[in-house]
């Protein structure tokens, strides 16, 4: 089983749902960057449960403990360690599981590809592990802001209500202001009230999440193996219940012409080369162009309901009925932004050490 992602910069993921701990061990930070828990909590505190009424209602803390890589308030180049201990865990609620896989979930694949599968709580495989994902990120994202670099997301579309155009420089202010994390605040109230009528069925709805990096430098990537927009889209596929990336303008070039969608360049007043449009999501030839890079992520609806639905009984080979127990987001959009944004600042930051905008061994300004 691979538990961990990026070659220079390198995050690896570990526990399960209903264990004792989650956490994740971060390698190749360079040396000498602040941090403290706090800049990570600020991101855990973003993508906890039971912070309203579209999420689970489990209550976890989800405080963070930094175990190893930071002294004297920086970072020392070692093996960065965060650990969140798990606190209201039922697994009882989940017993009658342990032959039934649930539709929808990897239930059923984790048990044929290792037999010995934890399934309180989908175990490993659970929306819970993505604590490992945001305590990368969030180291991720500090490294990059030395760097002049931000990395948001807001959610865009929840079933078929989609928001409109909000300006790039408000998104993150904005999205911040609501449980859905969408920064059109009317169209916030409308996926609000989606979200919560699926909910009241005991059913739950799917969406898109859109990813925004800026200050990127061009430069970033490798042409062939490696591309920036493949390692994006790799870490981004990684993330539990994502089924679809998009990359600028994404399937929508199917039924483009190239003279409709090349970003053409300028020399703007302060002689910097930019382009005119951004169809290319901030990536060419698999390499940053300067443009923002933005991505956007399909997100299925949570497959943990409450309504009767069909499977079977792996123990006696026999069709069953199973209607699911426990606690469990009716929609997974607003917490999936901070983890989304966390896969995108582990790859930049692995990217920008790669090609040399970041020094590999400690930071000097």
């Amino acid at each position: 089983m691979t538990n961990t992602t990026g070659k220079m910069f390198s995050i690896t993921s570990f526990g399960s749902s209903h264990g004792k701990a989650i956490g994740a061990i971060v390698d190749g930070c360079p040396a000498n960057l602040e941090l403290n828990e706090e800049d990570i909590q600020n991101e855990l505190n973003r993508r906890k449960p039971g912070t309203s009424s579209i999420t689970t209602p489990r209550k976890e803390k989800d405080k963070v403990q930094i175990l190893s890589g930071i002294f004297q308030g920086k970072t020392d180049g070692t093996p960065i360690t965060g650990i969140v201990f798990n606190e209201d865990q039922r697994s009882k609620d989940y017993s009658y599981l342990e032959n039934t896989p649930r539709p929808g979930h990897g239930d059923f694949t984790w048990m044929k590809k290792y037999g010995n599968y934890d399934y309180n709580g989908g175990g490993r495989g659970s929306g819970r592990v993505t604590i490992g994902h945001v305590i990368g990120g969030a180291v991720a994202k500090k490294l990059l802001s030395k760097f002049g670099i931000k990395v948001f997301s807001h959610v865009i579309q929840v079933g078929d209500i989609k928001a409109k155009k909000v300006n790039i420089n408000l998104i993150e202010e904005k999205a911040s202001e609501n449980a859905v994390h969408c920064a059109d605040q009317n169209t916030a109230k409308d996926m609000e009230k989606l979200i919560l009528d699926y909910k009241n069925k005991g059913d739950s709805i799917g969406g898109i999440v859109e990813t925004i990096a800026m200050g990127v430098p061009a430069g970033v990537g490798e042409p062939i193996f490696g591309k920036l927009d493949g390692e994006l889209a790799k870490a981004l596929m990684e993330i539990g219940s994502v089924k679809g990336v998009e990359i600028g303008f994404g399937f929508d070039v199917a039924n483009s012409t190239a003279s409709q969608i090349n970003d053409e360049f300028y020399i703007n007043e302060k002689g910097n080369i930019g382009t005119t449009t951004n169809t290319s999501g901030g990536i060419l030839g698999g390499i940053s162009d300067g443009m923002p890079i933005i991505t956007r992520i399909a997100v299925k609806p949570t497959p943990s309901i409450s309504m009767l639905q069909n499977t079977i009984n792996l123990d006696t080979c026999k069709e069953t009925k199973l209607e699911i127990k426990g606690r469990h987001d009716p929609c997974i959009c607003p917490r999936i932004t901070v983890v989304s944004e966390s896969a995108v600042a582990i790859v930049l930051a692995d990217q920008m050490i790669r090609s040399g905008f970041i020094n590999p061994s400690k930071i000097t300004n």
